[in-house]
């Protein structure tokens, strides 16, 4: 069950999953132990360089403009603040920097330019460098590349039937696309979901049908517990049981055993005991410092507290793949005058159209 699979059902997901927890870790962690170095976990920093105001209406997400969730959003960031916070994030034991702009998708132009300058920065520290920016045309994943990116990520966030109960502004196959259009570059594919937005264990296993049927398969898979945010549609939401955690995590091992498994958003709600139970059952990769974008995530501190605990050492950048070469600016490729139409459903979600109104109704108050 450790080869690489294309093929896998849901069916055959869902017996895996349902396996007595401690014979599902076991399993996993013999698998994980095969490919990965088990006492080794990457250690990436996850930076908003442009923060709210995203005209999606990702149920989960509190930078969506149409929610009121009181975050502070901020415009772009410098390449000189960005290149400082990479810095302080190398020196804490880091080697990715992964940023995130709250943008549908990339559009050509100054602020992509300065993205660009930013990947190229960062590259030159030696860090590997991850983006987040949306919907991506081939040319801009091409540019990227170029910039020297190490990966991109673009989840697919559930199964395709889930998804049109949390997103009615874009479809699931502009998410399929992103990916295929950065797997025509040298840039390694980071794709995962987040559980705990209300969908069923079939959910889950439908997500994982998806990301396997991929070739290649994603180098990095995120897996996330919801953070529920007041003023989004999913505040109401439970915080998602370890022991699913751990099952996700194990379940995600064995279906992608080459994969590092991402240990992601929800850990301020998780034990030290859970989070080691995790990297027992393949977890590979977590995001340190106090922030992911918007939400609490532990203190570095902690983290590195936690590795000496386990005998865990952070593992050193480009130890799986090698570091880019970016082209001088003069050298890349100009932008092209591509007209893309990214999908828009437009289905109606209620639950993300009743906290539109209530966000509506607070900003109307507050004037």
């Amino acid at each position: 069950m450790s080869e690489i699979r294309n093929d896998w059902t849901k069916e055959e997901i869902l017996e895996i999953y349902n396996k007595p927890l401690l014979d599902l870790v076991y399993e996993a962690a013999t698998i994980h132990r095969k490919y990965h170095n088990p006492n080794e976990v990457q250690v990436s920093t996850l930076l908003s360089i442009k923060t709210g105001g995203c005209p999606e209406d990702c149920a989960y997400c509190p930078q969506a403009a149409r929610y009121h969730t009181d975050i502070e959003t901020n415009d772009l960031m410098t390449v000189e603040q960005v290149k400082a916070q990479a810095l302080r994030a190398k020196s804490s034991g880091s080697s990715r920097v992964c940023m995130g702009a709250a943008w549908r998708n990339v559009e050509d132009g100054p602020e992509f330019d300065q993205v660009l300058d930013m990947v190229r920065t960062i590259n030159g520290l030696d860090m590997e460098v991850c983006c987040t920016l949306g919907m991506l045309s081939e040319n801009q994943a091409k540019r990227l590349a170029e910039a020297g990116l190490y990966a991109y990520n673009h989840n697919l966030d559930s199964s395709e039937e889930y998804y049109k109960e949390i997103i009615s502004t874009r479809g699931w196959e502009d998410r399929l696309e992103t990916l295929k259009n950065v797997r025509k570059t040298n840039v390694t594919v980071c794709s995962g979901g987040i559980i705990g937005m209300g969908e069923k264990i079939e959910d889950r296993a439908g997500m994982l049908v998806a990301l396997s049927s991929l070739s290649p398969q994603p180098e990095s898979v995120p897996i996330n517990a919801l953070v529920s945010v007041e003023g989004t549609p999913l505040e109401e939401e439970q915080v998602v049981p370890i022991w699913d955690m751990i099952r996700m995590v194990a379940l995600t091992r064995i279906v992608l055993p080459h994969t590092t498994v991402r240990l992601s958003a929800g850990r301020t709600e998780m034990s030290k005991e859970g989070q080691a139970f995790c990297f027992l059952a393949g977890a590979g990769s977590i995001f340190a410092g106090d922030k992911l974008l918007t939400t609490p995530n532990p203190d570095v501190n902690e983290d590195m507290e936690l590795f000496k605990i386990l005998g865990i050492n952070p593992m050193k950048p480009y130890a799986k793949g090698a570091k880019p070469t970016p082209l001088a600016p003069e050298e890349s490729t100009d932008a092209a005058n591509e007209k893309i139409k990214w999908s828009r459903p437009g289905h109606r979600i209620e639950k993300n159209v009743e906290a539109t109104k209530k966000a509506n109704k607070k900003r109307k108050e507050a004037i």
